[in-house]
């Protein structure tokens, strides 16, 4: 019988709530969709960049896309402004099924790790802040290999890190993007439907779909109940 596979989360929006962000959009672009339009954009040009072989830090590619939409808008961004990014995307609260999904997991058997776009030290700080650090038993960052997701580095680094095979591991993420890329690099996957993130049609699919992570949890442990 095929042991568990190992957890590996993916950090924002999956595991914290991403929507806490909206304020600071509000109160400088004057309204708060344009949330969603900084963070598609991240995710963008994290992705350009790391194909184009140009490896940049995710939160200085954060506060670039910041400034480039408050240029199109002839909006001026002041240091007071990227501070308050930073301060924000550092202490986004889990989401509210978060913490205790994430015990039912671990005490399930399921050992559970993080793999994440953001420097180590930030994806720190966010699960210090949210309260669930100790519940990982590992946290890796695509900055230890320099390739944003969903490039292939980025998940083998994970691989070559926990000496197993990609068909150990399976990858929970509210992106279509992330769980494409470790399907595609041999990955089981689990994808939450958060607020703006579906089932993309196209391209490989996640085994396990969930509205919450609760849900997600619930489908991993009837699906692996009795294996070691």
């Amino acid at each position: 019988m095929a042991a568990r596979p190992l957890i590996v989360f993916d950090v924002n929006e999956t595991l914290l709530d991403l929507e806490t962000m909206e304020p600071i959009f509000e109160r400088i672009f004057g309204e708060k969709s344009a949330m969603r339009l900084w963070f598609s954009n991240l995710i963008m040009y994290s992705a350009a960049l790391t194909v184009a072989g140009c490896y940049v830090p995710f939160t200085d590619i954060g506060s670039a896309v910041m400034k480039m939409l408050a240029d199109t808008r002839g909006i001026k961004i002041g240091e007071q402004d990227r501070k308050e990014l930073t301060e924000r995307f550092s202490t986004m609260p889990p989401h509210h099924e978060v913490p205790g999904a994430l015990r039912k997991l671990r005490d399930a058997g399921f050992r559970l790790f993080t793999l994440t776009d953001n420097l180590l030290e930030v994806q720190t700080r966010q699960l210090e802040h949210g309260g669930i650090v100790d519940l990982f038993e590992r946290r890796f960052s695509a900055d230890g290999v320099k390739h944003h997701k969903p490039s292939r580095q980025a998940y083998g680094y994970v691989e070559r890190e926990l000496a197993v095979e990609p068909s150990r591991l399976c990858l929970i993420a509210c992106h279509t993007w992330d769980t494409l890329g470790a399907v595609a690099a041999g990955w089981q996957a689990a994808l939450i439907k958060r607020v703006g993130n579906d089932v993309l049609g196209v391209g490989p699919q996640p085994q396990i779909v969930g509205n919450d992570l609760n849900d997600v949890a619930d489908q991993l442990i009837a699906l692996h109940r009795g294996r070691a």
